[in-house]
C-alpha cells in the first residue's frame, strides 16, 4: 500500500533522505551479522501479565520464530496489504508479529494492551482490519482480560475481521491457536514456500508498514500511517543524541504500539542491531531491577520517573552510570533541577524530546546543548537557515513558528506561535480521513502540531516550549501555559506529580488549579504551592495556583498522556458558583 505521493517519493530518494531498505531487509542484515547475540529480553516478571515465562531470544533464533508465525499467516490465508491488528502486551512476541508483517507486506495497527471495545470498534470500523492478533489473556491468570474472545465478539459487527489469531492457553472457539499451528520445524518446502511468499510481496520502502493511532484525549484516535522510509529517517536523531553505539542495549518501557516506542525500540533496535529489553506494565521496582541486572546503555524514562529516582538516591544505588549514560525523557516539560541534578550527581545527560506520530520531532542533546539547565527549558531550533546542529536529521527538515491571530511567522524571540513541521519525517496524511489530512496542513504544507513554543537564546538558535494551542489556562486575558506551571511546582518538595488545569470563573474567565499527587508521607497545601513559586521561584502573580485539588494519581491514557479532561471535571467542582 502507497499512500505518499509519486513526487514526494522521488524528491526524498534523489536527496537520499529515503532510500530502498525495508525493515524486514535491515533485520536480515543484522541476522547474518550478529546472529547469536541476544537480541531481544522479555521482562522478568512477565508471568504477571501473561502466560509462559521470560523468553531471551538471539538474531537467529528470532529469526526461526518470525519464519514459522510468517507460515502460520500464510496458511491463513493473510496477503500484502491485509491491514492486522496486533494488540500485545510488551513482549518477544511483537517482534515476531511486526517483522514477519514486514516480510509479507501485512500492514501492522498495534493497539495498547488496555484498549477495549469502544476504542477497538473505532479501529476497527476505519481501518477494516482482517485479522487481530493478541494473546488468549492479558494479565495475571484469575485476573486476567480475555483478549482473544473480545475480538470473537467484535467480528459479529466487524465484517472484514475473519480471523482472530492468538498465544495462550484455552484458546475459545473460533480462535486460531498460534501454538497449535506452529510447525515443529522448518523443512526445505517451508523455506521455499516463505521465499515464494516474499517475491508475491514484493514489498518496497515506501509501502506502508504500520497505522499507529495517536493518544485521543480529546476526540476520536486518529491514524497515522508510516511507510519503511518514514520509519527509517527517525533512529538518527535518537542515536545520534544519545550518542549509541552498534549493539546497544536498550530498555524499553514504553507501550511498543507507536512513535514513542517503535522509533527507539524497533526502528532504532534494527539499525543499531542491538538487544531490547521489554517492560510491561511499569513497575518502579522491576524497572530499576532490569537496570541494575541487564547492563543497559540507554532508556526512556517520563519526567516524573526521573524526578522521583533523583529525590531518593537509594533508588538509583548498584546502576552502572558508566555505561548508561544518557536517558531519555519527553511527553511534559522537563524540570532544571532534575536534568542538572543528574548530570552533577551522576554523571547522566538527559535527553530532551519532543515528538508526535506524526513525526514532528526535536532532541535536545549535550552536544548541542551542553548547560543541562538549558537543555531542560530549550530545543534546538532546527530547520531554520543559517543554524547547523549535530543531529543530521535536523538538516532535512524546516520549521515554522506561526502566529495563531494573524498566520504570520514569528521571527523574533519571546513571542509564542505554533511550530509546524515539513520534511521526510513527517507524515502525509491521516488514514482515511481526507478532511482531518486537510487541517492538519497548512497552505506551505507544513504540518500544523498543535504545540506553541517561542523563540529563545542570545542568538534566537532555540525553541522553548510554552504548552498546547489548546492547553493554556486564560485568566483575565492573560495566556497562561499549564506546561509552564508544571514544570515549576515539579521541583517543589513534597509534590510527586502535578498537573495545571483552568477551572471556570465568572469574574476572570478561568483560575489556575494544581492538580498534585503527593510524595509519600507528605501533603502540599495551596499556600506551599503559591509560596514555592512566589517566594522560590519568583512567578508572575496571575500565574498562582487559586485551588488545589489533592489526588491519589493523575489519569493517564494507555501510552501515558495525562488526561486533562477528567482532571478539569474534577476541579470544576471546587468552584461550584462558576457558569
Amino acid at each position: 500500500m502507497l499512500l505518499v505521493q509519486p513526487e514526494t517519493i522521488a524528491a526524498y530518494t534523489a536527496k537520499g533522505w529515503w532510500g530502498q531498505q525495508t525493515l524486514w531487509d535491515l533485520f536480515v542484515q543484522q541476522v547474518s551479522a550478529r546472529g547469536d547475540a541476544e537480541a531481544v529480553v522479555d521482562a522478568c516478571n512477565r508471568s504477571d501479565f501473561a502466560h509462559s515465562v521470560q523468553r531471551r531470544l538471539s538474531w537467529h533464533q528470532l529469526a526461526e520464530d518470525i519464519d514459522k508465525f510468517s507460515l502460520v499467516l500464510l496458511q491463513q490465508g493473510l496477503r500484502r496489504d491485509d491491514i492486522v491488528v496486533v494488540h500485545l502486551p510488551n513482549g518477544v512476541e511483537q517482534y515476531v508479529v511486526y517483522l514477519a508483517c514486514a516480510r509479507l507486506g501485512l500492514i501492522v495497527t498495534p493497539v495498547p494492551a488496555q484498549y477495549r471495545e469502544h476504542e477497538l470498534a473505532h479501529i476497527l470500523t476505519i481501518t477494516a482490519a482482517t485479522a487481530a492478533i493478541t494473546f488468549t489473556h492479558i494479565g495475571r491468570m484469575g485476573h486476567s482480560h480475555q483478549a482473544a474472545a473480545m475480538y470473537c465478539a467484535l467480528g459479529a459487527a466487524h465484517a472484514s475481521l475473519t480471523k482472530v489469531l492468538a498465544w495462550g492457553p484455552d484458546a475459545p472457539a473460533g480462535v486460531v491457536s498460534i501454538e497449535a499451528a506452529w510447525p515443529d520445524a522448518l523443512t526445505p518446502d517451508h523455506q521455499a514456500q516463505l521465499a515464494q511468499a516474499e517475491r508475491d510481496a514484493a514489498v518496497t520502502a515506501n509501502d506502508v508498514f504500520s497505522i499507529c493511532w495517536t493518544s485521543g484525549t480529546e476526540a476520536a484516535p486518529k491514524g497515522v500511517p508510516r511507510s519503511h522510509n518514514e520509519w527509517l529517517i527517525v533512529p538518527p536523531s535518537i542515536i545520534e543524541a544519545g550518542q549509541l553505539e552498534p549493539g546497544a542495549r536498550l530498555l524499553n518501557p514504553f507501550p511498543l504500539v507507536n512513535m514513542s516506542g517503535l522509533s527507539s525500540a524497533l526502528a532504532t533496535w534494527l539499525v543499531l542491531g542491538g538487544t531490547v529489553v521489554q517492560h510491561q506494565p511499569f513497575s518502579l521496582s522491576v524497572f530499576l531491577q532490569q537496570l541494575r541486572e541487564e547492563r543497559i546503555d540507554y532508556t526512556v524514562a517520563a519526567p516524573a520517573i526521573l524526578n522521583m529516582l533523583l529525590q531518593d538516591n537509594r533508588l538509583l544505588a548498584g546502576i552502572d552510570f558508566q555505561r548508561l549514560k544518557r536517558i531519555g525523557s519527553g511527553s511534559a516539560p522537563l524540570s532544571e533541577w532534575m536534568v542538572s541534578g543528574f548530570a552533577e550527581r551522576h554523571g547522566v545527560q538527559i535527553v530532551n524530546y519532543f515528538g508526535s506520530n506524526e513525526g514532528a520531532a526535536l532532541s535536545g542533546g549535550d552536544i548541542d546543548i551542553p548547560d543541562p539547565a538549558m537543555r531542560a527549558q530549550y530545543f534546538p531550533r532546527v530547520g531554520v537557515p543559517g543554524l547547523e546542529w549535530s543531529v543530521s536529521t535536523t538538516r532535512k527538515i524546516k520549521t515554522r513558528l506561526v502566529d495563531l491571530l494573524s498566520g504570520a511567522d514569528i521571527t523574533e524571540a519571546g513571542q509564542p506561535g505554533e511550530l509546524r513541521f515539513q520534511g521526510p519525517t513527517v507524515f502525509s496524511g491521516y488514514f482515511k480521513a481526507p478532511d482531518l489530512t486537510a487541517r492538519a496542513f497548512d497552505e506551505q504544507g507544513f504540518y500544523r502540531t498543535g504545540d506553541l513554543f517561542e523563540i529563545a537564546g542570545d542568538q534566537l538558535q532555540y525553541y522553548r516550549y510554552v504548552g498546547r494551542s489548546k492547553d493554556l489556562v486564560i485568566r483575565g486575558g492573560m495566556n497562561i501555559s499549564s506546561e509552564e506551571i508544571e514544570s515549576l511546582l515539579a521541583a517543589c518538595p513534597g509534590v510527586q506529580e502535578v498537573a495545571v488545569v483552568g477551572v471556570p470563573d465568572q469574574i476572570l474567565g478561568e483560575k489556575l488549579c494544581a492538580c498534585v499527587v503527593n510524595a509519600p508521607g507528605q501533603t502540599v497545601s495551596l499556600g506551599d504551592l503559591v509560596q514555592f513559586l512566589r517566594d522560590q521561584k519568583r512567578v508572575a502573580a496571575y500565574k498562582l495556583p487559586e485551588y488545589v485539588l489533592q489526588i491519589d494519581a493523575l489519569p493517564r491514557n494507555p501510552v501515558g498522556k495525562i488526561l486533562k479532561r477528567e482532571l478539569r471535571e474534577q476541579a470544576r467542582a471546587l468552584a461550584p458558583e462558576a457558569v
